[in-house]
């Protein structure tokens, strides 16, 4: 029997999943607490690649960055290094030891090969995906490792009892196909379950191994569909509830819920109520606040985010935030709440790579220390990996965030047609003087009488208004008539000058 929430009425949940499902995107948030922390959205036109398996041709050796390019059938080749191919390294002798470096990557591929690779990063940008050739299959509890020999635990699973139980049951399944790793979501999973998923696996690598037989390249395995795959990803004691406000995809996930998890099953429900489901928590004005270069801080005080290809940089600020005791302390003050705010805008930006965080300068150690402390607590929380470098001399801390899709604001948001992604729009002053500058030089090159000036409204109205005793200066100094028309359509730094 479905459950279905009609009406919903505010209550105290930890942690839940919204998920929204139209025919061309589906969407999922995490909310914790009331608060957005996550959002994954994954268009049908462009759906994501990580995880895929590709039978793969090898298009381009190259020496000199120990990578190649690899056809997989995108518009554009995949990449793959040679540390990512298996079993990429050989042992040089040197005395009674022996050091393990990475051999060529001619010794490792050749152009026209056939290879079987698998995503591990989407294209970002310019750049076309990141490849490997060591496979891995996850379900809910395993993950498969063809050609592994061994059991792996994961790391977050601490009792040495458990990894111990966890690994006595596992290892009958090891064979010549392949090993596991047992992931932390298994911390509590009894043998039959850890039997089922292993099942389920082989069968998945056993489809993927027929497929390889095909010719030519071709898409091998590809992964669950988002809102499935958050499910087997995300879900964990600290969930309380799972909403869905498509009734397809509803029986899709307690289908799989049955199989693979029972325990959350019950947590599913079909949400159809009047308001659509990501205004229960606001959702829709957080993603677009989000977009944002500017947070604003409880206390007054402020963040600025920029977003370029190299990096990310994250620069604070006391605002209107003007304390109650001294200067340090409301300094202080501001760079640990501010702490807290940039671990979420990472998670909900989904901002990755190298990160430069300005904090304001504090003159006492221990408020740098404890401002760090409190942003690696913060950070904590976050499922994706992260490192911090801690403060450099000029008082930047230095952090990574790892890196496997698209941003937020590269998946919504394109290079706008008028700065070119600058950010920049010149004044109405500038291009007022380049059309000044345009006149001169083409009164010098042709013997006309007449210019008309095309440009938008804004320049129109500067030079038709406040500004048209330069026009008529102009007008004197070249002996010519100057008209300008306006046009709705241009841009604010879009001229152009005709002869008449």
């Amino acid at each position: 029997m479905s459950r279905i929430v009609k009406n919903r009425v505010q209550r105290k949940i930890g942690s839940e999943l919204l998920i929204n499902v139209t025919p061309t995107e589906a969407r999922v948030a995490l909310v914790e607490h009331g608060v957005l922390q996550e959002v994954h959205i994954e268009r049908r036109m462009k759906r994501g690649l990580v995880g895929n398996i590709y039978k793969g041709k090898v298009s381009r050796v190259l020496p000199g960055m120990q990578a190649a390019f690899v056809d997989i059938g995108l518009d554009k080749a995949a990449f793959l290094h040679a540390s990512d191919i298996v079993p990429h390294t050989e042992c040089v002798a040197e005395g009674e030891k022996g050091n393990f470096v990475v051999r060529a990557i001619g010794e490792l591929v050749r152009q026209g090969q056939d290879i079987m690779v698998q995503v591990v990063k989407d294209p970002l940008g310019t750049k076309g995906a990141r490849l490997t050739t060591d496979i891995t299959l996850p379900s809910r509890y395993l993950v498969f490792m063809p050609g592994s020999s061994h059991v792996g635990v994961s790391q977050r699973i601490e009792s040495e009892k458990i990894r111990a139980r966890l690994k006595k049951i596992t290892e009958p399944f090891v064979d010549e196909d392949g090993g596991f790793i047992i992931r932390t979501a298994a911390e509590s999973a009894g043998e039959q379950e850890l039997i089922q998923d292993a099942a389920f696996l082989r069968r998945v690598w056993s489809k993927v191994s027929e497929r390889r037989k095909r010719r030519g390249v071709s898409l091998l395995y590809q992964d669950l569909a988002l809102p499935v795959r958050i499910v087997r990803d995300f879900v964990g004691t600290e969930l309380d509830q799972i909403q869905v406000d498509s009734s397809q995809t509803f029986e899709e996930l307690q289908a799989f819920s049955d199989e693979f998890m029972p325990e959350i099953a019950e947590k599913i429900e079909h949400y159809n109520g009047p308001v659509p489901i990501f205004d229960l928590y606001d959702v829709e004005n957080e993603v677009q606040r989000a977009l944002g270069r500017k947070v604003e801080l409880k206390s007054g005080g402020y963040l600025i985010i920029d977003q370029t290809e190299a990096m990310t940089t994250v620069d604070i600020n006391t605002g209107a935030f003007v304390g109650h005791r001294n200067l340090e302390e409301t300094i202080f003050n501001t760079n640990l709440e501010a702490t807290h705010a940039i671990a979420r805008q990472l998670r909900l930006r989904n901002l990755g790579g190298i990160i430069i965080i300005d904090f304001i300068d504090m003159l006492k150690a221990e408020h740098q220390k404890r401002v760090l402390a409190s942003l690696e607590l913060a950070l904590s929380h976050d499922t994706v990996k992260t490192n911090v470098s801690g403060f450099s001399g000029l008082g930047l801390v230095e952090m990574t965030r790892k890196r496997t899709r698209e941003s937020l604001e590269h998946v919504l948001c394109g290079e706008c047609p008028v700065c070119k992604g600058t950010g920049n729009l010149k004044t109405i002053e500038t291009v007022s003087y380049e059309i000044f500058r345009e006149l001169i030089r083409l009164d010098r090159s042709y013997d006309v009488d007449e210019f008309l000036v095309y440009c938008s409204p804004s320049v129109f109205n500067s030079l038709t208004g406040e500004e048209s005793h330069l026009v008529a200066e102009l007008g004197v100094y070249m002996g010519k008539r100057v008209r300008f028309q306006n046009e709705v359509m241009y841009a604010q730094n879009k001229f152009d000058v005709v002869i008449m």
